[in-house]
C-alpha cells in the first residue's frame, strides 16, 4: 500500500505564456490551445525530501510522491510501477564502434502492460479519479492504449481507445482485453484524434489525447528522476529518446530542472536526442529548419507505430529541450531498425521493441557522422517490450528420424 504523504502542487502554468491556473481542478490545454505543466513549490519540496530519504522507500514511481500531483495515495490506481533497469551494453558497444562501458539502455518494457505508457497513463488516470472523472477517451498507436484501458478499470472509469487500423493486433487485443472499448480507425492517429475531440460533448468523454490533460507528463517525467537516482546522480551525456508525441523527452526535461531546483544534482544536463523514423519525422525537419514548430508529416508510415506521429502539440516543447541541451534530431529508416533490434536481441539478449531499436539505429548513425564521440557515456531508452511486436520466423527444422541429423546442425 502507498502511504499518505504531503504534496506540493501549487497552480499549473500554460507552456507558451506562462499563465497561472487553478490546480484540482479539471483542465485540457490552456487558454491558447497549448500543454499545461504543473508547477511545486520546490522550496518546500526540498526540505520535505532530502534524497538520501529515498533509500527507505519501495523501488517503484510512487518514492517520489513529493514531486508528483496526486493528492490522496487512496486515488492512486496503482498496478506496480516498477522501477526499470539500466542494462550495460558493452558488446553493442564494441560491436558499433564505442568504447565498452559507455552504452546502456533503460528497458521501460519491464512496467506494467509492458511498456513506458504505463508511467504517465497511471499518473493521468489516478488524477482523473481523484477529479470525478468517471469516461475517458484517447487516440493511440497501440502502447497507450492497452495502458489507458488497464489502469482506467482498475479506477472503474469508462475508457475509449481509437486506433489506426493497422495498429499492431496485439495492441488492439490486449487494450479490449484489458476492459477498453477500442475501435479501429480508417486513417492515422491525428484522425483517431479528430474523432476524440469532436466526441467530447455527445460523448461526455474526457479527451485524453498526448499532451492535452496536464498529468501524463508527470508520471513520464519519473523516467528522468530514476534514471539520476540509479546512476548515484550522474546523469549521462546523452539520452537517445524514440519520439511521437515526446511526452517522456518533456517530462524528464522537467524532472531534470526540478532536481537541480531542490539540490538533488547540479547544472549538467545530458544531450537529448529526438530520434524518428525516416517515414514520420516532423520533429527531426523541424530542427534541421530550425523551426518553433512542426510541419504535419503528409503519408507517415513506419514499422514503428508508436513513433508515427505526424503532428505533436508539445512540438515546441520538445524542440526546447533538444536545443537548450545542445542535443540533436535525428531520422533513421525502417530497415535500419529492423536490423538494429536482430543486433541488440543476438548480441546482448535485449527483446526491445521497433521504437527502442530506433535509438540503436540513431546511435550507430550518430557514431559513425561523428555526431557524438566514442566515449561519451549514453542512455537509449527501449520503450516497449519485443514481446508486443511481430517477430521473423527464424526457426529451423530437423527430422527426429534422420539419423545424420547432428551433421547437419
Amino acid at each position: 500500500m502507498i502511504p499518505e504523504t504531503e504534496t506540493f502542487v501549487t497552480h499549473l502554468e500554460c507552456s507558451d505564456t506562462g499563465k497561472h491556473y487553478a490546480a484540482d481542478t479539471i483542465h485540457n490545454l490552456s487558454d491558447t490551445g497549448m500543454p499545461l505543466l504543473v508547477r511545486y513549490d520546490l522550496d518546500a519540496v526540498a526540505k520535505a525530501l532530502p534524497r538520501d530519504h529515498l533509500a527507505a522507500r519501495d523501488p517503484d514511481m510512487w518514492r517520489y510522491r513529493e514531486l508528483l500531483p496526486v493528492r490522496h495515495a487512496g486515488n492512486i490506481v496503482s498496478l506496480g510501477e516498477t522501477q526499470t533497469p539500466i542494462i550495460s551494453c558493452p558488446k553493442l558497444a564494441v560491436a558499433l564502434g564505442a568504447d565498452p562501458d559507455v552504452l546502456m539502455v533503460k528497458d521501460e518494457g519491464r512496467l506494467p502492460t509492458g511498456s513506458f505508457k504505463a508511467r504517465g497513463l497511471v499518473m493521468a488516470v489516478s488524477m482523473a479519479k481523484e477529479l470525478g472523472i468517471t469516461r475517458i477517451a484517447m487516440p493511440t498507436a497501440g502502447n497507450a492504449g492497452a495502458a489507458l484501458a488497464a489502469y482506467c478499470s482498475r479506477a472503474g472509469i469508462e475508457s475509449y481507445i481509437f486506433c489506426p487500423d493497422d495498429t499492431p493486433e496485439i495492441n488492439i487485443r490486449e487494450t479490449s482485453l484489458q476492459g477498453g472499448k477500442v475501435y479501429r480507425v480508417n486513417g492515422l492517429i491525428n484522425d483517431c484524434g479528430k474523432i476524440v475531440g469532436e466526441g467530447k460533448e455527445i460523448m461526455g468523454w474526457f479527451d485524453f489525447s498526448t499532451l492535452k490533460e496536464p498529468y501524463r507528463i508527470e508520471g513520464k517525467k519519473t523516467m528522468g528522476l530514476e534514471l539520476a537516482e540509479q546512476l548515484n546522480w550522474e546523469l549521462p551525456d546523452v539520452i537517445f529518446y524514440p519520439t511521437g508525441g515526446g511526452t517522456g523527452l518533456i517530462g524528464m526535461w522537467k524532472a531534470f530542472e526540478e532536481m537541480e531546483a531542490i539540490g538533488w544534482i547540479g547544472a549538467q544536463r545530458p544531450r537529448m536526442v529526438a530520434v524518428q523514423s525516416e517515414g514520420c519525422a516532423p520533429i527531426v525537419r523541424a530542427y534541421e529548419e530550425g523551426s518553433k514548430h512542426a510541419k504535419f508529416w503528409e503519408n507517415a508510415e513506419t514499422i514503428a507505430a508508436g513513433i508515427r506521429v505526424p503532428v505533436a502539440i508539445g512540438d515546441f516543447l520538445i524542440l526546447n529541450a533538444i536545443r537548450e541541451s545542445g542535443g540533436f534530431a535525428i531520422a533513421v529508416p525502417d530497415c535500419e531498425i529492423m536490423a538494429a533490434r536482430a543486433q541488440i536481441g543476438s548480441i546482448e539478449g535485449l527483446h526491445i521493441g521497433p521504437e527502442g531499436a530506433a535509438t540503436v539505429a540513431a546511435y550507430k548513425r550518430a557514431l559513425e557522422s561523428g555526431l557524438l564521440k566514442a566515449n561519451e557515456s549514453v542512455v537509449l531508452f527501449n520503450c516497449g517490450s519485443g514481446l508486443k511486436y511481430e517477430m521473423p520466423d527464424q526457426s529451423r527444422v530437423i527430422d527426429v528420424n534422420d539419423p545424420d541429423k547432428y551433421s547437419k546442425l
